[in-house]
């Protein structure tokens, strides 16, 4: 086995999936970078390999087609041979207040969330167990923590992510495989670039460091789990929200 590090990033074409995917490049370990905007994970491939002379593959795929995760993992095992980190960072957002939720809004945000990290972590763990190591680091959110109005569906989703968490971390620690989550809090990406200005201040007055956060900063954390210095760190759950919940 290569004593550089393969780590495997979903949702890797912007936001705090791509701040990971640079991080984990100036590490010069190899990059699989999964998204379903082949055409930006392109770009993102030349750049990281440009500056960093890294290794990097593309698999681009919906991380709710089952079916695609299990030939991503047989392709990662064909072809790469080892796989050290995963980082379940896929996710959509679909805000709904109670009474006016929708089957679909339901379903398609539970099959990215939740079932998505659910299925990643159990094919990526098969490969981990025959090396007896591995670091799988899942991405939820300050909501999934503490919840937020207009958001249930959302909150549901990404809080059985933490549940998953704690369970996958007791099942897979006698193989060496480390499971741990980061909860983001407003981290400044193309979502939070969407939402009024009104609502920008609101949450930003919540915040006790006075800022919105860093997609870098998170990806920093993530980077922590993934590597050697938290090697006897598992089933936990880091907040990087700049004290908006203290």
């Amino acid at each position: 086995m290569s004593c550089r590090k393969a780590i495997f990033i979903t949702g890797a074409s912007r936001g705090i999936g791509y701040a990971t995917a640079i991080e984990a490049a100036k590490k010069h370990w190899t990059l699989i970078l999964n998204g379903r905007d082949e055409d930006r994970l392109k770009i993102i491939k030349g750049e990281l390999e440009s500056l960093y002379n890294v290794e990097v593959h593309i698999l681009s795929y919906d991380v709710s087609d089952i079916d695609a995760i299990k030939k991503a993992f047989m392709w990662i095992k064909k072809n790469i041979g080892q796989l050290d980190v995963v980082v379940n960072n896929a996710g959509i957002l679909d805000d709904a207040l109670l009474g006016m939720i929708n089957e679909k809004q339901m379903s398609q945000t539970l099959a990215v969330n939740t079932e998505a990290v659910i299925y990643h972590m159990q094919f990526a763990s098969r490969l981990m167990m025959k090396q007896k190591s591995g670091s799988i680091v899942n991405v939820s959110s300050i909501i999934g923590r503490f919840g937020n109005a207009g958001q249930t569906v959302y909150s549901a989703s990404k809080a059985a992510i933490i549940g998953a968490t704690y369970s996958a971390a007791k099942e897979l620690a006698p193989y060496n495989i480390r499971v741990n989550t980061v909860a983001p809090g407003f981290i400044e990406t193309d979502l939070s670039k969407q939402i009024s200005q009104e609502k920008y201040e609101e949450r930003l007055s919540m915040i006790k460091m006075g800022r919105i956060g860093s997609a870098k900063e998170v990806a920093n954390v993530i980077l922590f789990f993934a590597s050697d210095c938290a090697s006897y760190v598992t089933g936990q759950v880091i907040g990087v929200d700049g004290g908006m919940v203290i």
